[in-house]
């Protein structure tokens, strides 16, 4: 299958999906595709176990190792979601929230991966050893910021609570995918001391701030210079692009980088370098690719099921998965925020909003797909892809339940 004949495919299933999504379901979008994917998921599975002469899921397969799908979305489509995600992030509310979100994006990024590797090792009985078992913690520690800033932008959260959830959800992937790649390493047996390791989160995290902080500041600079959309819509695709090779030219976090160009953007270029008509044009354009690239990704997150062998210890494993998951996200929330605010112990309502919001994607599903074939690899895969949809799914469609009762609207005044 070429490229062109994928792609169209894709488009098709998104079409048809939220038709039906639209017409019957009433779901939000991403979610609606989401389940109607996992839905044919299963249905393919079923017609490849009852049909000998069909074999869908290889099929599958072999279109997953051909296109390279995960690292199409890892090395190039992330940049744009997390650029169009940070575009809309107020710089005034995560300015006053910055050593919140400095605490959830690294220390409760380190203590999810470490508590649950250890956790997911005991559940296996073993059987996974820990450094496989750690790089299943480091993927799925990162809440995703598509899933987060798609669900919960007209929720209703308090301004403040919201800077949060947003801002640990845009940096907290850069983190742990440096981490990903070192319990990686170390699987494979490259070992790699305490120094080396810290040094290199140190390297990739802080190389991409400051390389954001560089392109973002040119970016601004250069938009002062112009007063034409289209063409300042074109140099904020070269920036979202070039920040993010360059990043892997000199091998820091492209995920930060981008973050904080975008950052930048949308906080002083549209402000401060754009006219009202150029900030409409562009933001407009983000918003649609933002609403685009969201829909293939949740399509193809529900059809990743077909890369997963179901089997009844597999499915028990991944239950357990699923309930280790909340715990340790509660602690990964409730220890940093504890911490920065030692004097003023944080608010009980939003631990549990943070807890519950932990929403994990198209991140968690890609670094999943990247590894290698091993004995360990369907494991960690079905481990992965429960716990992914249980966030979706569940936590996703019930969090505007729980914020309304934790957040009730204010009535409005009688007249």
């Amino acid at each position: 299958m070429s490229s062109f004949e994928f792609v169209s495919g894709v488009l098709l299933l998104i079409a048809f999906l939220g038709v039906v999504n639209h017409r019957y379901l009433h779901l939000p979008r991403t979610i609606g595709l989401l389940a109607g994917s996992l839905v044919l998921s299963i249905v393919i599975i079923l017609i490849d176990r009852w049909v000998d002469a069909v074999e869908l899921r290889q099929a599958w397969g072999d279109l997953v190792a051909s296109t390279g799908m995960p690292h199409v979305f890892l090395d190039g489509l992330l940049a744009f979601m997390l650029f169009a995600g940070s575009l809309h992030v107020d710089m005034d509310s995560l300015r006053a929230q910055k050593w919140t979100v400095l605490a959830l994006a690294t220390i409760g990024v380190v203590l999810a991966t470490g508590l649950y590797g250890v956790g997911i090792w005991y559940v296996f009985g073993g059987t996974v050893p820990l450094p496989w078992c750690l790089a299943l913690g480091a993927l799925l520690a990162p809440t995703d910021p598509i899933a987060v800033g798609g669900l919960l932008k007209n929720a209703g959260l308090p301004p403040g609570l919201l800077a949060v959830v947003n801002g640990e959800s845009l940096f907290n992937d850069g983190v742990a995918v440096v981490i990903f790649t070192v319990m990686l390493d170390w699987a494979n047996g490259h070992v790699s001391t305490p120094g080396t390791i810290g040094m290199e989160l140190l390297t990739e995290a802080g190389g991409g701030i400051v390389l954001g902080f560089v392109t973002g500041y040119i970016a601004y600079r250069s938009l002062r210079l112009v007063d034409d959309p289209a063409l300042e819509l074109t140099m904020t695709l070269a920036l979202v692009t070039v920040t993010y090779s360059l990043a892997a030219a000199l091998h820091v976090s492209g995920p930060l980088a981008v973050v904080v160009a975008g950052l930048l953007t949308g906080h002083r270029s549209t402000r401060y370098a754009m006219t009202d008509r150029s900030r409409r044009e562009v933001v407009l354009f983000w918003d649609l690719m933002d609403e685009l690239l969201n829909a293939v990704l949740f399509l193809l997150m529900g059809f990743a099921l077909l890369s997963v062998e179901i089997s009844a210890r597999l499915l028990a494993a991944a239950a357990a998965g699923i309930g280790l998951a909340l715990v340790i996200r509660l602690i990964s929330v409730a220890v940093p925020t504890t911490l920065v605010h030692l004097r003023s112990l944080p608010k009980i309502r939003g631990v549990a909003v943070l807890t519950w919001g932990g929403l994990r994607g198209g991140i968690s599903v890609a670094l999943a797909l990247t590894l290698e074939p091993s004995p360990y690899r369907g494991s960690l895969l079905a481990v992965c892809y429960a716990v992914v949809v249980f966030t979706i799914l569940v936590q996703g469609l019930s969090m505007p339940i729980l914020i309304r009762r934790l957040y009730p609207p204010t009535a409005a005044p009688p007249r």
